[in-house]
Formats: structure tokens, C-alpha cells, sequence
């Protein structure tokens, strides 16, 4: 099956330059002491908004890009969200204001400086890159009067992606199905276990575990079957093709253990994930593909920290991080691998390797149903094998939401070993 057509608004470049006379009226040291103390709002109709801090510039020439810029997260629109908004007069309406970004008492942070509105049409970059604005906006003012002024540049492009949805949830060993509009179409099978011995049954034999949780060939292969206590460990789910045959895995190899004192995995400690792609043509042998992370975050709000690593070397402990983040226990959110965000709320990741969107995938919160719904950039994808590690990373992220539940708290029977589970 073909991808799904998504559109992309991008926001990039974006800087502020502030007339000479209320550069240290507006923003100077008293209102916002950070070396960036602008922000803006960015607004489409019906889509959750956006924030960006806003580096000031220097260069006076109108016709000149600014010295140092930003971008913004960007808008997703799928095909149906398109064609909503297709022949309709959209705007992206972006506020500037100095100050500090949030809230105090209630009140939002920050002294309005102006607004300016970009035409848009989404429905023309189904099929090719469009630029709606690239160049400086006046933010208001009177007649000649100097004003502040917004670079900024705007522009759609088409983002196929790949639509995988979990039949269940993924300790229930559901089938995965790939969505185009109403076509849905069954294209892995999944097969959660949960080994009481801490060793996942698909790894060969004579390998253990680092410090860092990567493989490695030891002498004594039992050294890591030291049990401790109040610890989750052996879980694993494999992901098969419709043959049968298994295509990618992800496997428990640092067990989520309660911290001394404590009822929760810390982030000195946390769990880890192996995501696996087969090795060779025995159905026993993996390599590692991607390494995840797992903690559980205190504050006002539990959260679930996360933290994301290509496997460059399956020998050593060398990994290169594309994304990290946190997002509520309670109310879930979604796992992000784009080079625009690190994680759900963070800012731009200028240093991550990845190139556009290449991920996504929904998380329910702690006691709610979970049917993750996976988006995979279709540049990433060459064969539905390549699709299955992401599917295969995104059942572990789930997975990770009850592997950091609070130790107080008793775990359904489906990611319960086998001699607990008879028990109960």
C-alpha cells in the first residue's frame, strides 16, 4: 500500500529586530534578563498553538536575512484535514511579545509588541513545495514611525507517511493494521512474553548485558541472572509479517527497579529497551538497531521520561541520542522523532542527525486503553521491515508507561511472568 498524503507547515528563520529607540525600553534587563527575551505565538484555526523564542537581530538592511535565527515545531495536516481547509482563506497569525514565556497568577507572561498574518493554501503542496512568505513583517506601528519588525519564512511541503495501528493493546499480542482513509489492512502480528528469568528467549545464548545495557559476549552468560527485588524485567515483544516470520523485536535488558527509598524507576536509573532487527537467516539472531530509556519523572505532575539512541556499534556503548522528552503519566501524549522537536513540548534539536519528520506514535496515560497509532516518514521507509522497528519501538514506549508505574501499584495480569500470573 501507498503512504498517506501529509502536508507540512514549516516556520523557519524566524528573528526580531527592534527599532533603536525601544530596544532597552521594551526588553531591556528589568523586564527579561535572558539573552533572548522575545517569544511569539504561532496560530492557525482549530490547531493547537505554537511558541518560539525569538533571537534579536542586528541587521538593519530590509532586504538582508537576519544574523541569527530560530525555527518553529511546524503544523501536520493530513489528507483529510487538507481538504477541510482546501478553497478556505487560512492564516497563520504569529504574535510577538517581549518577556518572559508562561503564566503568572493566571495571567499570561509578556507584553504584546504585534501580530502578523501570512496567507496560506495548504491544499497546493500535496504534490510540491510551495513559499508563502520569506522576508521581514512590520509589526505595526504609525506611518514612518520605527517600528519592530519579524523575519520569517514560511512555506508547505508534501510529508508522506506510513499510518500503523495496534488491534489492541500491545502486552495483548494484537495484530497491526496499516490505515490509508477508511482502507485498513492487516500487516504484522505482534507476540508480547514476559520470561520470569530476566532473559529474553529470542537472544542467543552466552551474550549478557553491560552496565549500559548493550550486548556483549562475556565468558559466563548466567553472571546477569542476579535477581533483585521489586524489579520488572523479561518482557519483549516480537513483531512477525504475515508469513510468520519475525521482523523486528523490542526486548527488556535493564530491568525497571524501584529506587532505594523509593516506589518509582529514577532517572539515575533507569530501564532500558533494546529495539532489535534480524541478523542473518537464523530466527534466534538479532542486532540492535535503537536503544530506549525509561524513567519516571516526580513534580507537581508524574511524568514519563524518555530517551532515544541509534546503535552505532554492537559491541560497545556508543549510541547517538535523536530524541528525549517527557509527557504525563496521566494523561499519555506522543513519542516524537523529528529533527524539528526532541520531545513532546522541547524546543528545536539543531544537533539531532535525523532529517525532518520520522516518527510518531500515541501514548495513553496509566489505566486507559492504549491502541498506539504509529506515523513513520515514508523516506524512511524501504521495506515493511524498516516499518516493523518502528512499530516494534513504539509497543516499547507503551510498554514503558506500565513498566514505570508506581511499584505501589499492582500490574495486569498480561505483563505478569507466568508462575505470578497463575497465582492470581
Amino acid at each position: 500500500m501507498d503512504p498517506c498524503p501529509f502536508v507540512r507547515l514549516t516556520i523557519d528563520s524566524l528573528a526580531l529586530r527592534l527599532p533603536e529607540t525601544a530596544t532597552n525600553k521594551q526588553v531591556g534587563g528589568e523586564v527579561h534578563p535572558s539573552a533572548t527575551p522575545c517569544y511569539c505565538k504561532l496560530r492557525i484555526k482549530h490547531f493547537p498553538s505554537q511558541r518560539a523564542l525569538l533571537p534579536l537581530s542586528s541587521i538593519s538592511d530590509a532586504s538582508s536575512p537576519p544574523d541569527s535565527s530560530t525555527s518553529a515545531p511546524g503544523f501536520h495536516l493530513d489528507a483529510d484535514a487538507v481538504r477541510r481547509v482546501s478553497g478556505k482563506k487560512i492564516s497563520l497569525r504569529v504574535s510577538v511579545y517581549a518577556g518572559r514565556t508562561g503564566h503568572t497568577c493566571g495571567v499570561a507572561s509578556g507584553k504584546l509588541l504585534g501580530r502578523v498574518e501570512v496567507a496560506v493554501d495548504l491544499a497546493a503542496a500535496l504534490s510540491r513545495t510551495v513559499a508563502f512568505h520569506n522576508g521581514w513583517k512590520k509589526l505595526g506601528g504609525e506611518g514612518d514611525k520605527p517600528s519592530a519588525r519579524l523575519h520569517l519564512l514560511v512555506r508547505a511541503e508534501p510529508d508522506p507517511r506510513f499510518v500503523f495501528q495496534f488491534g489492541g493493546e500491545p502486552e495483548c499480542s494484537p495484530v497491526v493494521y496499516q490505515i490509508q482513509g477508511n482502507i485498513k489492512q492487516p500487516v504484522f502480528s505482534c507476540k508480547f512474553s514476559s520470561d520470569r528469568n530476566g532473559r529474553s528467549r529470542s537472544l542467543p545464548s552466552g551474550f549478557t548485558y553491560s552496565s549500559r545495557g548493550w550486548i556483549t559476549r562475556t565468558l559466563s552468560g548466567d553472571q546477569w541472572e542476579k535477581k533483585q527485588a521489586r524489579e520488572r524485567k523479561g518482557w519483549m515483544i516480537t513483531i512477525h509479517d504475515l508469513s510468520g516470520s519475525p521482523v523486528a523485536a523490542a526486548s527488556m535488558i535493564t530491568p525497571f527497579v524501584a529506587s532505594p527509598g523509593s516506589d518509582r524507576v529514577s532517572r539515575s536509573n533507569p530501564g532500558a529497551w533494546l529495539i532489535l532487527r534480524p541478523h542473518g537467516t537464523c530466527v534466534s539472531s538479532w542486532k540492535p538497531w535503537g536503544r530506549l530509556e525509561a524513567w519516571r519523572e516526580r513534580g507537581a505532575v508524574d511524568g514519563l521520561g524518555y530517551k532515544f539512541e541509534l546503535v552505532t556499534d554492537n559491541s560497545t556503548s556508543t549510541g547517538v541520542p535523536i530524541a528525549e522528552g517527557t509527557m504525563s503519566t496521566k494523561q499519555g501524549g506522543k513519542f516524537i522523532i523529528d529533527r524539528r522537536v526532541s520531545g513532546q513540548g522541547e524546543s528545536p534539536a539543531r544537533s539531532s542527525p535525523v532529517k525532518g519528520f520520522v516518527m510518531g506514535s500515541s501514548v495513553e496515560g496509566e489505566g486507559k486503553v492504549s491502541k498506539p497509532v504509529v506515523h513513520v516518514g515514508a523516506q524512511h521507509v524501504t521495506c515493511m521491515a524498516d516499518a516493523a522497528l518502528f512499530v516494534a519501538l513504539s509497543a516499547a514506549v507503551d510498554l514503558s508507561v506500565d513498566a514505570c508505574q508506581l511499584f505501589s501499584r499492582k500490574l495486569r495480569k498480561e505483563l505478569c511472568h507466568d508462575d505470578q500470573s497463575s497465582l492470581s
